[in-house]
Protein backbone atom coordinates (compact mmCIF):
# COMPACT_ATOMS: atom_id res chain seq x y z
CA UNK A 1 0.00 0.00 0.00
CA UNK A 2 1.61 3.26 -0.93
CA UNK A 3 -0.55 5.97 0.45
CA UNK A 4 1.18 9.82 2.09
CA UNK A 5 -1.10 9.13 5.11
CA UNK A 6 0.77 6.19 6.30
CA UNK A 7 3.15 9.00 7.25
CA UNK A 8 1.01 11.09 9.21
CA UNK A 9 -0.26 7.92 10.90
CA UNK A 10 3.13 7.07 11.87
CA UNK A 11 3.71 10.45 13.64
CA UNK A 12 0.64 10.18 15.58
CA UNK A 13 2.03 6.57 16.76
CA UNK A 14 5.06 7.50 17.48
CA UNK A 15 4.74 11.30 18.79
CA UNK A 16 1.09 10.93 20.59
CA UNK A 17 0.57 7.29 21.42
CA UNK A 18 4.07 5.95 22.62
CA UNK A 19 5.45 9.55 22.98
CA UNK A 20 9.17 8.59 21.90
CA UNK A 21 12.33 10.23 24.00
CA UNK A 22 15.68 10.58 22.48
CA UNK A 23 17.49 7.79 23.50
CA UNK A 24 14.27 5.37 23.40
CA UNK A 25 14.77 1.86 22.33
CA UNK A 26 11.70 1.31 20.18
CA UNK A 27 10.56 -2.20 18.99
CA UNK A 28 8.52 -1.92 15.91
CA UNK A 29 7.58 -5.30 15.35
CA UNK A 30 5.33 -6.37 12.51
CA UNK A 31 4.12 -9.11 9.31
CA UNK A 32 6.05 -8.41 5.58
CA UNK A 33 3.06 -6.75 4.75
CA UNK A 34 3.41 -3.77 6.26
CA UNK A 35 6.22 -2.89 5.58
CA UNK A 36 5.69 0.57 3.92
CA UNK A 37 3.92 1.53 7.56
CA UNK A 38 6.95 0.05 9.40
CA UNK A 39 9.22 2.26 7.60
CA UNK A 40 7.45 5.23 7.99
CA UNK A 41 7.50 4.85 11.97
CA UNK A 42 10.95 3.94 11.67
CA UNK A 43 11.61 7.61 10.32
CA UNK A 44 9.33 9.05 12.49
CA UNK A 45 11.51 7.34 15.89
CA UNK A 46 14.49 8.61 14.19
CA UNK A 47 13.24 11.83 13.54
CA UNK A 48 12.20 12.08 17.55
CA UNK A 49 15.88 10.84 18.32
CA UNK A 50 14.64 7.25 19.40
CA UNK A 51 16.54 4.44 18.29
CA UNK A 52 14.40 1.60 16.00
CA UNK A 53 14.44 -2.14 16.58
CA UNK A 54 12.74 -3.97 13.69
CA UNK A 55 11.23 -7.13 14.07
CA UNK A 56 9.26 -8.33 10.85
CA UNK A 57 8.28 -12.16 9.75
CA UNK A 58 6.17 -13.68 7.02
CA UNK A 59 2.77 -14.79 8.79
CA UNK A 60 3.31 -18.12 7.16
CA UNK A 61 5.45 -19.19 9.82
CA UNK A 62 3.17 -19.59 12.80
CA UNK A 63 1.02 -21.91 10.42
CA UNK A 64 4.72 -23.70 10.17
CA UNK A 65 5.67 -23.55 13.55
CA UNK A 66 2.11 -25.02 14.90
CA UNK A 67 1.68 -27.65 12.14
CA UNK A 68 5.08 -28.91 12.13
CA UNK A 69 6.52 -27.90 15.62
CA UNK A 70 7.10 -31.18 18.16
CA UNK A 71 5.67 -30.39 21.65
CA UNK A 72 9.00 -29.21 23.18
CA UNK A 73 9.29 -26.59 20.91
CA UNK A 74 5.56 -25.44 21.34
CA UNK A 75 5.77 -25.21 24.68
CA UNK A 76 9.71 -23.70 24.46
CA UNK A 77 9.85 -19.88 25.79
CA UNK A 78 11.60 -17.84 23.55
CA UNK A 79 14.53 -16.19 26.14
CA UNK A 80 15.39 -13.77 23.57
CA UNK A 81 11.79 -12.35 22.99
CA UNK A 82 11.88 -12.14 26.91
CA UNK A 83 14.94 -10.25 27.20
CA UNK A 84 13.52 -7.61 24.04
CA UNK A 85 10.41 -6.98 26.44
CA UNK A 86 12.61 -6.24 29.37
CA UNK A 87 14.46 -3.94 27.74
CA UNK A 88 12.71 -1.67 25.14
CA UNK A 89 11.45 1.63 26.10
CA UNK A 90 8.29 1.41 23.31
CA UNK A 91 6.80 -1.00 21.45
CA UNK A 92 4.75 -0.68 18.71
CA UNK A 93 3.06 -3.92 17.08
CA UNK A 94 1.32 -3.48 14.08
CA UNK A 95 -1.56 -6.24 12.71
CA UNK A 96 -2.18 -7.24 9.63
CA UNK A 97 -1.21 -9.95 6.92
CA UNK A 98 -2.26 -11.87 3.43
CA UNK A 99 -4.85 -13.83 5.09
CA UNK A 100 -6.78 -13.14 8.18
CA UNK A 101 -7.55 -17.18 8.37
CA UNK A 102 -4.31 -18.63 7.99
CA UNK A 103 -4.34 -20.37 11.25
CA UNK A 104 -7.84 -22.54 10.42
CA UNK A 105 -6.69 -25.09 10.00
CA UNK A 106 -4.72 -25.49 12.82
CA UNK A 107 -5.33 -28.22 15.78
CA UNK A 108 -6.72 -25.88 18.57
CA UNK A 109 -4.93 -27.96 21.30
CA UNK A 110 -1.72 -26.92 19.58
CA UNK A 111 -3.00 -23.28 19.44
CA UNK A 112 -3.37 -23.11 22.97
CA UNK A 113 0.17 -24.95 23.64
CA UNK A 114 2.20 -22.47 22.04
CA UNK A 115 -0.39 -19.30 23.68
CA UNK A 116 0.87 -21.29 27.31
CA UNK A 117 4.33 -20.50 25.94
CA UNK A 118 4.34 -17.19 25.46
CA UNK A 119 2.37 -16.10 28.90
CA UNK A 120 5.29 -15.08 30.46
CA UNK A 121 5.88 -12.27 27.55
CA UNK A 122 1.74 -11.18 28.01
CA UNK A 123 2.47 -11.47 32.20
CA UNK A 124 5.56 -8.60 31.09
CA UNK A 125 3.95 -6.77 29.06
CA UNK A 126 1.25 -5.81 31.87
CA UNK A 127 3.87 -6.07 34.88
CA UNK A 128 5.90 -3.54 33.00
CA UNK A 129 3.32 -1.69 31.36
CA UNK A 130 2.18 -1.19 35.32
CA UNK A 131 5.54 -0.56 36.34
CA UNK A 132 6.15 2.89 38.43
CA UNK A 133 9.60 2.80 37.23
CA UNK A 134 10.81 2.72 33.44
CA UNK A 135 6.98 1.71 32.21
CA UNK A 136 6.87 0.16 29.05
CA UNK A 137 4.70 2.61 26.42
CA UNK A 138 2.90 0.12 23.78
CA UNK A 139 0.58 0.85 20.77
CA UNK A 140 -0.74 -1.58 18.69
CA UNK A 141 -2.81 -0.27 15.55
CA UNK A 142 -4.11 -2.02 12.17
CA UNK A 143 -2.36 -1.92 8.44
CA UNK A 144 -4.97 -0.92 5.91
CA UNK A 145 -3.96 -4.21 4.29
CA UNK A 146 -6.26 -6.51 1.62
CA UNK A 147 -6.94 -9.27 3.68
CA UNK A 148 -8.40 -6.72 6.66
CA UNK A 149 -10.68 -5.26 3.68
CA UNK A 150 -12.55 -8.56 2.55
CA UNK A 151 -13.00 -9.69 6.58
CA UNK A 152 -15.14 -6.31 6.34
CA UNK A 153 -16.69 -6.65 3.47
CA UNK A 154 -14.80 -3.28 2.15
CA UNK A 155 -12.39 -2.65 -1.03
CA UNK A 156 -8.80 -1.51 0.47
CA UNK A 157 -9.19 2.21 -0.27
CA UNK A 158 -12.57 2.15 1.25
CA UNK A 159 -10.96 0.37 4.38
CA UNK A 160 -8.04 2.67 4.42
CA UNK A 161 -10.63 5.89 4.49
CA UNK A 162 -12.10 4.00 7.37
CA UNK A 163 -9.23 3.44 9.07
CA UNK A 164 -7.68 6.72 9.17
CA UNK A 165 -11.28 8.06 9.81
CA UNK A 166 -11.47 6.25 12.76
CA UNK A 167 -8.43 7.62 13.94
CA UNK A 168 -9.31 10.81 13.35
CA UNK A 169 -6.28 11.47 10.98
CA UNK A 170 -9.15 13.70 8.60
CA UNK A 171 -8.93 16.04 11.56
CA UNK A 172 -6.29 18.71 10.85
CA UNK A 173 -4.64 18.36 14.67
CA UNK A 174 -5.61 14.50 15.12
CA UNK A 175 -3.71 14.34 19.01
CA UNK A 176 -6.15 17.36 19.87
CA UNK A 177 -9.28 15.33 18.77
CA UNK A 178 -7.96 12.58 20.97
CA UNK A 179 -7.60 14.47 24.10
CA UNK A 180 -11.05 15.61 23.66
CA UNK A 181 -12.05 12.52 23.91
CA UNK A 182 -9.92 11.72 26.33
CA UNK A 183 -11.68 14.73 28.98
CA UNK A 184 -14.91 12.93 27.99
CA UNK A 185 -13.62 9.46 28.65
CA UNK A 186 -12.02 10.84 31.76
CA UNK A 187 -15.46 12.18 33.45
CA UNK A 188 -17.03 8.59 32.67
CA UNK A 189 -14.01 6.29 34.70
CA UNK A 190 -14.57 8.93 37.25
CA UNK A 191 -17.94 8.12 37.78
CA UNK A 192 -17.75 4.34 37.31
CA UNK A 193 -14.39 4.37 39.46
CA UNK A 194 -17.19 5.13 42.48
CA UNK A 195 -19.26 1.92 41.17
CA UNK A 196 -19.61 -1.51 42.82
CA UNK A 197 -21.41 -3.15 40.37
CA UNK A 198 -22.54 -3.00 36.64
CA UNK A 199 -25.81 -4.73 34.63
CA UNK A 200 -25.79 -5.30 30.89
CA UNK A 201 -29.37 -6.01 30.01
CA UNK A 202 -30.64 -7.41 26.43
CA UNK A 203 -33.74 -8.46 25.01
CA UNK A 204 -31.84 -11.22 22.89
CA UNK A 205 -31.49 -13.03 26.51
CA UNK A 206 -28.04 -10.86 27.95
CA UNK A 207 -28.54 -10.05 31.51
CA UNK A 208 -24.60 -9.46 32.68
CA UNK A 209 -23.96 -8.58 37.17
CA UNK A 210 -20.11 -7.22 36.91
CA UNK A 211 -18.33 -6.31 40.27
CA UNK A 212 -15.67 -3.65 39.82
CA UNK A 213 -15.36 -2.19 43.13
CA UNK A 214 -12.39 -0.68 44.07
CA UNK A 215 -10.95 -1.41 40.71
CA UNK A 216 -9.43 0.80 38.32
CA UNK A 217 -10.86 2.50 35.46
CA UNK A 218 -8.47 3.11 32.89
CA UNK A 219 -9.38 6.00 29.96
CA UNK A 220 -8.62 4.54 26.26
CA UNK A 221 -7.57 7.33 24.13
CA UNK A 222 -5.21 6.13 21.79
CA UNK A 223 -2.28 5.39 23.79
CA UNK A 224 -2.56 1.73 23.68
CA UNK A 225 -4.75 0.79 20.70
CA UNK A 226 -5.21 3.05 17.63
CA UNK A 227 -7.50 3.75 16.34
CA UNK A 228 -8.94 4.01 20.05
CA UNK A 229 -12.00 4.70 22.12
CA UNK A 230 -13.19 2.88 24.84
CA UNK A 231 -13.42 2.53 29.10
CA UNK A 232 -12.21 -0.81 30.87
CA UNK A 233 -11.10 -2.42 34.24
CA UNK A 234 -10.20 -5.49 35.37
CA UNK A 235 -13.25 -7.16 37.32
CA UNK A 236 -13.76 -8.34 41.00
CA UNK A 237 -12.47 -12.35 40.47
CA UNK A 238 -15.73 -13.71 41.65
CA UNK A 239 -17.98 -11.28 41.34
CA UNK A 240 -19.40 -11.85 37.46
CA UNK A 241 -23.09 -13.71 37.19
CA UNK A 242 -25.58 -13.94 34.68
CA UNK A 243 -25.57 -14.74 30.98
CA UNK A 244 -24.25 -12.79 27.93
CA UNK A 245 -25.18 -13.65 24.61
CA UNK A 246 -22.78 -12.34 21.44
CA UNK A 247 -24.61 -11.78 18.35
CA UNK A 248 -21.26 -10.55 16.66
CA UNK A 249 -18.80 -13.60 16.11
CA UNK A 250 -16.12 -13.95 18.00
CA UNK A 251 -12.39 -13.64 16.75
CA UNK A 252 -9.36 -15.09 18.04
CA UNK A 253 -6.17 -16.62 16.63
CA UNK A 254 -7.58 -16.90 13.12
CA UNK A 255 -10.85 -18.59 14.10
CA UNK A 256 -14.02 -17.82 14.59
CA UNK A 257 -16.73 -18.79 17.20
CA UNK A 258 -20.53 -17.61 16.31
CA UNK A 259 -23.61 -17.08 18.31
CA UNK A 260 -21.07 -17.64 22.06
CA UNK A 261 -23.50 -17.76 25.06
CA UNK A 262 -21.86 -17.45 28.12
CA UNK A 263 -22.98 -18.19 31.74
CA UNK A 264 -21.29 -17.16 34.78
CA UNK A 265 -21.50 -18.15 38.47
CA UNK A 266 -19.44 -17.00 40.86
CA UNK A 267 -17.16 -15.30 38.47
CA UNK A 268 -16.63 -18.49 36.01
CA UNK A 269 -17.95 -19.73 33.08
CA UNK A 270 -20.05 -22.64 34.35
CA UNK A 271 -21.52 -23.24 31.02
CA UNK A 272 -20.47 -22.12 26.80
CA UNK A 273 -22.23 -22.80 23.58
CA UNK A 274 -21.77 -21.41 20.10
CA UNK A 275 -23.38 -22.28 16.76
CA UNK A 276 -19.98 -22.61 15.13
CA UNK A 277 -16.68 -23.02 16.50
CA UNK A 278 -18.10 -24.72 19.97
CA UNK A 279 -14.92 -27.12 19.89
CA UNK A 280 -12.14 -24.36 19.37
CA UNK A 281 -14.14 -22.27 22.32
CA UNK A 282 -13.90 -24.69 24.59
CA UNK A 283 -10.35 -25.49 23.81
CA UNK A 284 -9.54 -22.09 24.72
CA UNK A 285 -11.55 -21.84 27.60
CA UNK A 286 -10.10 -24.85 29.11
CA UNK A 287 -6.39 -24.34 28.79
CA UNK A 288 -5.28 -22.64 32.14
CA UNK A 289 -7.75 -22.30 35.28
CA UNK A 290 -7.42 -18.27 34.96
CA UNK A 291 -9.07 -18.59 30.87
CA UNK A 292 -12.70 -19.32 31.90
CA UNK A 293 -12.94 -16.23 34.44
CA UNK A 294 -13.34 -12.13 33.26
CA UNK A 295 -10.31 -10.50 32.85
CA UNK A 296 -11.80 -6.93 31.50
CA UNK A 297 -14.97 -5.41 31.17
CA UNK A 298 -15.14 -2.42 28.94
CA UNK A 299 -17.53 -0.02 26.91
CA UNK A 300 -16.98 1.49 23.56
CA UNK A 301 -16.98 4.96 22.88
CA UNK A 302 -15.74 5.82 19.45
CA UNK A 303 -18.78 6.65 17.58
CA UNK A 304 -16.85 7.06 14.13
CA UNK A 305 -16.57 3.33 14.36
CA UNK A 306 -20.28 2.51 13.77
CA UNK A 307 -20.23 -1.05 11.91
CA UNK A 308 -18.81 -4.74 12.53
CA UNK A 309 -15.48 -4.78 10.85
CA UNK A 310 -14.62 -8.50 11.85
CA UNK A 311 -11.72 -6.81 13.48
CA UNK A 312 -11.36 -6.63 16.76
CA UNK A 313 -9.14 -3.68 17.41
CA UNK A 314 -12.21 -1.87 15.97
CA UNK A 315 -15.35 -3.74 16.55
CA UNK A 316 -14.32 -3.27 20.73
CA UNK A 317 -14.11 0.51 20.08
CA UNK A 318 -18.13 0.83 18.56
CA UNK A 319 -19.96 3.80 19.94
CA UNK A 320 -23.02 1.89 22.04
CA UNK A 321 -21.16 -1.78 22.89
CA UNK A 322 -19.42 -3.59 25.85
CA UNK A 323 -17.21 -6.27 25.34
CA UNK A 324 -15.62 -8.75 28.43
CA UNK A 325 -12.46 -10.24 27.89
CA UNK A 326 -11.97 -13.79 28.91
CA UNK A 327 -8.52 -14.35 30.74
CA UNK A 328 -5.72 -11.92 31.67
CA UNK A 329 -6.26 -8.88 33.63
CA UNK A 330 -4.26 -5.70 33.06
CA UNK A 331 -2.66 -5.26 36.34
CA UNK A 332 -2.78 -1.46 36.38
CA UNK A 333 -6.58 -1.65 36.75
CA UNK A 334 -6.06 -3.82 39.87
CA UNK A 335 -7.34 -6.79 37.76
CA UNK A 336 -5.42 -10.08 39.47
CA UNK A 337 -6.73 -12.59 37.20
CA UNK A 338 -3.88 -14.72 35.19
CA UNK A 339 -3.74 -16.70 31.77
CA UNK A 340 -2.28 -17.01 28.42
CA UNK A 341 -5.78 -15.93 27.03
CA UNK A 342 -7.12 -12.44 26.42
CA UNK A 343 -10.51 -13.05 24.05
CA UNK A 344 -12.20 -10.00 23.87
CA UNK A 345 -16.08 -10.81 23.14
CA UNK A 346 -18.22 -7.65 21.79
CA UNK A 347 -22.12 -6.89 22.49
CA UNK A 348 -23.99 -4.76 20.62
CA UNK A 349 -26.41 -2.31 23.11
CA UNK A 350 -27.38 -0.37 20.24
CA UNK A 351 -30.86 -2.05 19.81
CA UNK A 352 -32.78 -2.59 23.02
CA UNK A 353 -29.68 -2.80 25.30
CA UNK A 354 -29.11 -0.74 28.58
CA UNK A 355 -26.33 -0.78 31.14
CA UNK A 356 -26.66 -0.23 34.38
CA UNK A 357 -24.51 1.36 37.27
CA UNK A 358 -25.83 0.46 41.14
CA UNK A 359 -29.19 0.33 39.62
CA UNK A 360 -28.85 3.54 37.60
CA UNK A 361 -29.37 3.39 33.93
CA UNK A 362 -26.53 5.02 32.27
CA UNK A 363 -26.46 4.03 28.80
CA UNK A 364 -29.63 2.96 26.57
CA UNK A 365 -30.01 1.93 23.33
CA UNK A 366 -25.91 2.42 22.69
CA UNK A 367 -26.07 6.18 24.26
CA UNK A 368 -24.99 7.83 27.56
CA UNK A 369 -27.26 9.60 29.64
CA UNK A 370 -25.06 11.89 30.75
CA UNK A 371 -24.22 14.77 28.09
CA UNK A 372 -20.75 15.04 29.15
CA UNK A 373 -19.73 11.71 28.38
CA UNK A 374 -18.88 10.39 24.86
CA UNK A 375 -21.57 11.18 22.52
CA UNK A 376 -22.08 10.44 18.53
Amino acid sequence: MNDSRLARLADVLVNYSVRVRPDDLVLVRATTVAERLVLEICRAVVEAGGRPHIRLWPEEYEELLLKHGRPRQLAAVNPILVHEMKTVDCMIAVWGGRNTRFLAGVDPKKQARLQQSRRPLLDLLMSREAARRRPLRWVGTQYPCDSAAQDADMSTADFADFVFRAGFLHKSDPAAEWRKLSVAQQRLCDFLGRCRQLRFRHPDGTDLRVGVAGRRWINCDGANNFPDGEVFTGPIEDGTDGVVQYRFPALYGGREAHDVRLVFRAGRVVDCSASRGEDFLTQMLDQDPGARRLGEIAIGTNYHIDRYMRNTLFDEKIGGTFHAALGAAYTKTGGRNKSALHWDMVCDLRRGGVIEADGRVISRDGRFTNRAWPRP
